[in-house]
């Protein structure tokens, strides 16, 4: 039987009203894409509390900003690329240089947007936004998941990123499961090898387990949402199967993948070691199932890639 799914960004948009009912101080700053980025229950709700700046990235930063230096907790919507590419020297130097408690969403993460084309996925914003210094990079992997970052942001000092896709994704987790900068889930545990993942991949990486069950392989999988600062003792601990798959909805350079590779290295670690997302390449437009598929990023991918570490 197919599990329940859900559309993060729906998720996200539709629970900040929730999350302003809570807290007063909560404001929605977007770019004109309030209906993209789900927000339009906030805005119906809090008018005064919500802000659209227009096609402007760069001011929508830069005005949250501002908000956060009188107090307010501004939240940040946008694609993904939009936010932290065309906005990338605002959220450097204007937030995380003066580390204001920005918290900033990018919906279309990775190649999420498909026939939107490369102009529309967020293959790099990972890599843009763990590079610069003081900001909590976080992804979602299902409805409550992502319920549960959200209130985390109320807690964490300092500007956070959250990554999300468009693409729906299985319900995994119950209500309110603890969260923290740095922590990591052990969704599955297994033995004989470790699929670290994030965001959408996760469920893939679940059925792959399941899969891998059927042929006595025992495998753990390891959401890793805390992308920075990242759980290196899940690391660690995952290495000692002798077999680690990472897997990413981005670019396999500057992703979790090679998080988790400069972990590894740093502790000394010995393990077969494959990285798993986009290739360091843009492709032709197509739909997301298709695009992870194609990467090796789907169950098929992902139990391909753990047989051919461990040899099967």
């Amino acid at each position: 039987m197919r599990k329940p799914q859900s559309f993060l960004r729906n998720v996200i948009g539709e629970y900040m009203s929730e999350i302003g009912e809570l807290n007063n101080e909560v404001v929605v700053v977007n770019a004109d894409l309030s209906g993209t980025c789900r927000n339009n229950g906030f805005v119906q709700k809090y008018p005064e509390r919500s802000f659209n700046v227009g096609i402007a990235e760069q001011n929508m930063v830069s005005f949250a900003v501002g908000l956060a230096h009188e107090g307010f907790i501004p939240f940040v919507f946008s694609m993904a690329p939009f936010l932290t590419m065309r906005a990338c020297e605002q959220c450097r130097t204007d937030v995380a240089y003066g580390k204001y408690n920005v918290r900033m969403i990018g919906t279309y993460a990775g190649v999420s947007g498909g026939i939107s084309g490369a102009t529309h996925w967020g293959i790099e914003d990972c890599a843009i936004m763990t590079s610069i210094p003081g900001i909590t990079v976080l992804e979602a992997s299902d409805k409550n998941h992502a319920r549960c970052l959200i209130n985390l942001t109320l807690e964490v000092e300092g500007p956070v990123y959250i990554r999300c896709g468009v693409e729906p994704v299985d319900d995994i987790y119950p209500e309110n499961i603890d969260v923290m900068p740095g922590g990591s889930i052990e969704v599955t545990r297994g033995n004989d090898g470790a699929i670290l993942c994030s965001g959408v991949i996760v469920q893939y990486a679940l059925q792959a387990a399941e899969n891998l069950k059927k042929k006595n392989i025992s495998v753990r999988v390891v959401d890793m949402y805390s992308l920075k600062p990242i759980d290196r003792n899940a690391i660690i601990d995952a290495a000692k199967t002798g077999c680690v798959v990472v897997a990413q909805d981005h670019n396999i350079v500057g992703g979790l993948g090679s998080l988790v590779a400069t972990v590894m290295a740093e502790e000394g670690l010995s393990s077969k070691f494959r990285i798993i997302g986009m290739n360091d390449q843009f492709v032709p437009m197509a739909h997301a199932g298709y695009l992870y598929h194609l990467f090796g990023l789907d169950a098929e991918g992902l139990e391909k890639n753990m047989l051919n570490l461990l040899g099967r």
